[in-house]
């Protein structure tokens, strides 16, 4: 592995998927067998981070979703419209292979993935995550996520709160 920035990318069929091992088997299989039929049906996008420009070092997946106004604390859903639901962005999988894990990857694909949500054209509220386990929500609140009371693997950012690309870039730690 060199020490050049990974470049990030959407996935594409000259990637390849066959060695990515991030440990966790459903995301790994994800990877290899579904992700391609998701991204041309439309349902999610999928973006990877390359190391030496071919080796898939972590990707993650993005799609449209919605989060119920009455599943929100209620401090939050009182400063939103009083419309049944608030648009969102769901961030379906994240994964780093093992070989990368430790270097804050998962945290650059993570600043991504809400730089993209915030640059978007069309309006979101949050960007939302189910988290697999409560070590993953462990991750997603250490980066700000609040999870919902109900529901506390169910964690959400509202995109209002990253005013500036760049402090979410520095926040990550990894050059991507």
């Amino acid at each position: 592995m060199s020490s050049a920035p990974f470049l990030l990318t959407p996935l594409d069929a000259a990637h390849d998927r066959t060695t990515f091992n991030s440990g966790a088997e459903p995301l790994d299989r994800y990877l290899r067998e579904q992700v391609t039929q998701d991204v041309r049906r439309r349902v999610a996008a999928c973006f990877v981070a390359l190391a030496d420009g071919q080796r898939i070092a972590g990707f993650y997946t993005m799609a449209s979703a919605s989060l119920l106004l009455a599943d929100l604390p209620a401090s939050t859903g009182k400063k939103l419209p009083r419309y049944p639901t608030v648009p969102a962005v769901r961030m379906g999988r994240l994964a780093v292979d093992q070989a990368f894990k430790g270097k804050g990857l998962g945290g650059a694909l993570l600043a991504d993935a809400l730089d993209r949500a915030v640059r978007s054209e069309i309006a979101a509220y949050a960007l939302m995550v189910d988290a697999k386990d409560g070590t993953a929500a462990a991750f997603y609140q250490y980066h700000g996520f609040i999870a919902l009371p109900d529901s506390p693997r169910t964690l959400f950012l509202p995109l209002a709160s990253l005013p500036f690309r760049a402090q979410v870039i520095v926040a990550s730690g990894v050059s991507i």
